[in-house]
């Protein structure tokens, strides 16, 4: 049987557990699978790019499971009234290849996206860091501030994007929910006195959001925007500046920040910080920059953290998506071109 998680169970898993508790535990479950790199089956995702957008495929194993996630990004679709990234998953048994689970996974990958940049955070950003500068007020941006507060214990944002109304959405979101929003004027307002820039931007384009000279000693850079081919988000010279992060170092040279820099030029995967074998803030006034483009594991460990919180519950439903005759061997018998139609 394949177990689905619709939206509108998802939606209710997230009002009923809380979204900033499922995105401490969804950290967790990242950490847990990013300490195991080395035993999964990695790949770049598999992408088909368009002047209006890109469709991807993103597997990843560890030999028990399989995943895959069918994500989208196309940045014009607001302006047609869709969103700018759509998605599913699947999780499958890899002894007999069959599907086990079945999730949306739009909401998921927002999720995701905002418990790995929490979790890069603690373990690169300074440990007396108090707020958070999100540049770009897009879908992501409540998901990023909970989870910074769910992990950090950051409650003081300043937000800024080049669209007014998608500032006051944030703030409309977020103060009901204890915190305080300051709406910057531009992003010089929005990263004074940050510790640790947000950008999440969707411009399909090669962009200099934030310049070397809005960047201060000490301070995080999550750069989450820039992930895909021709799409950046930092001045190079802050990457030059910086210790530099990724996840997926062959998917991250092609789709991240560092598309602008020399093929040989040296970057830290988060695995290996979080299992020591690399180090990660080594001087408080470092910058430290995750140059984050998304990666299948990510995928794979929300999928898993969704199915098992909602295992046995009715936010999860059978959908009859595998053929099963009562012989293997005789598919055709759930044709029975014998029986009477209609």
């Amino acid at each position: 049987m394949t177990q689905l998680l619709d939206v509108a169970h998802t939606a209710r898993w997230l009002r009923r557990d809380g979204v900033e508790k499922i995105l401490m535990r969804m950290t967790d479950c990242l950490e847990a699978d990013f300490r195991r790199w080395q035993s999964f089956e990695k790949i770049p995702r598999i992408a088909s790019h368009t002047p209006l957008g890109v469709i991807e495929l993103m597997p990843a194993s560890d030999g028990e499971l399989y995943s895959f996630k069918y994500v989208n990004g196309h940045p014009s679709n607001p302006s047609r009234g869709l969103q700018t990234v759509t998605a599913f998953g699947v999780l499958a048994d890899v002894d007999t290849g069959y599907p086990t689970f079945l999730a949306e996974m739009t909401l998921l990958t927002a999720l995701r996206t905002a418990a790995t940049s929490a979790l890069a955070a603690r373990l690169l950003a300074r440990p007396d860091s108090r707020t958070l500068a999100l540049i770009g007020a897009g879908s992501q941006s409540e998901f990023q501030a909970l989870a910074a507060r769910g992990v950090l214990g950051i409650e003081d944002l300043r937000v800024f994007d080049i669209d007014p109304a998608a500032i006051e959405k944030v703030r409309r979101n977020l103060e009901p929910l204890g915190f305080r929003v300051h709406a910057a004027a531009s992003v010089d307002d929005a990263v004074a006195g940050a510790d640790i820039i947000t950008t999440c931007t969707a411009d399909k384009a090669r962009n200099t959001i934030l310049d070397i000279a809005q960047v201060r000693p000490g301070v995080h850079v999550n750069a989450i925007g820039g992930d895909c081919p021709g799409k950046t988000e930092l001045d190079a010279r802050i990457l030059q500046a910086a210790q530099v992060i990724v996840e997926f170092t062959p998917q991250t040279r092609i789709e991240g920040e560092i598309q602008q820099m020399a093929p040989d030029f040296p970057v830290t995967e988060l695995w290996q910080v979080l299992t020591g074998r690399a180090a990660g803030r080594i001087d408080p006034e470092a910058i430290t920059v995750f140059d984050s483009v998304g990666f299948a594991i990510s995928d794979f460990s929300a999928l898993r953290c969704a199915r098992d919180a909602t295992a046995g519950t009715d936010l999860q439903s059978v959908v009859d998506l595998v053929a099963d005759p009562d012989d293997p061997k005789d598919l055709f018998s759930l044709v029975d071109v014998l029986a009477p139609v209609g």
